[in-house]
């Protein structure tokens, strides 16, 4: 589990394609303080497996489900990405929950200035995660936590502080970027029970809405 605090930008070294999915090497510092071969690290909203630990670098093998789910295919050499090792047991939840389990992808529209170094950052989302979203609620965009400023249509909106825009990659983005969307759990386990619980006699949630409950 993680939080969607990023520790560290770290840069793509080298992509090497395999017959089924690729491998990334990534060169950073900070999340390798205290990693083992195996730990989990999230690598732009991703949680993925570290292996062949460098003291500069780890790799992570990227599953083809990986790569048709998320973003990270578009990624080349020199590439910047946002990390975060998994929350330690005790650790302070100073973001929301985040599983690094990609929902969908959105399509980056813009970046606006609202000055003092504040942005308004807009993508568009597909229907299936715009259904998840709620005004003030929690969303992860390639890996950081972020709370949903506005949500109209398929346009989720949310507003980068000056300390964000410093240490992410999101001042790098251009239109028609992607970046990976992660909805809050909470909105997804409950989506998923609305849509399919029945009570017992036959009742279901909409009969009981009919009836004025």
């Amino acid at each position: 589990m993680f939080t969607g605090i990023i520790e560290e930008l770290g840069a793509v070294e080298s992509v090497e394609v395999r017959e089924a999915g690729s491998r990334l090497r990534i060169r950073c510092a900070a999340v390798l303080s205290d990693a083992v071969e195996g730990c989990s690290i999230c690598v732009n909203g991703v949680c993925l497996t570290a292996v062949d630990l460098r003291p500069d670098s780890f790799a992570a093998d990227l599953a083809p489900e990986t790569l048709r789910a998320s973003s990270l295919g578009r990624l080349r050499a020199g590439s910047r990405v946002n990390l975060e090792r998994s929350l330690a047991a005790g650790g302070r939840l100073s973001g929301h929950i985040v599983q690094g389990h990609v929902d969908v992808t959105a399509a980056f529209l813009g970046l606006d200035p609202l000055g003092s170094d504040n942005w308004w950052l807009r993508v568009r989302v597909p229907p299936e995660a715009a259904r998840l979203l709620v005004y003030k609620g929690s969303v992860a965009i390639d890996g950081i936590s972020l709370t949903v400023a506005s949500i109209e249509g398929d346009v989720l909106s949310v507003t980068i502080v000056p300390h964000t825009f410093r240490n992410t990659t999101l001042g790098s983005l251009k239109p028609g970027d992607r970046v990976n969307i992660e909805c809050d759990i909470v909105a997804k386990y409950v989506d998923k029970l609305l849509g399919r619980i029945e009570l017992p006699g036959g009742l279901t949630l909409e009969k009981l809405k009919d009836l004025g409950y």
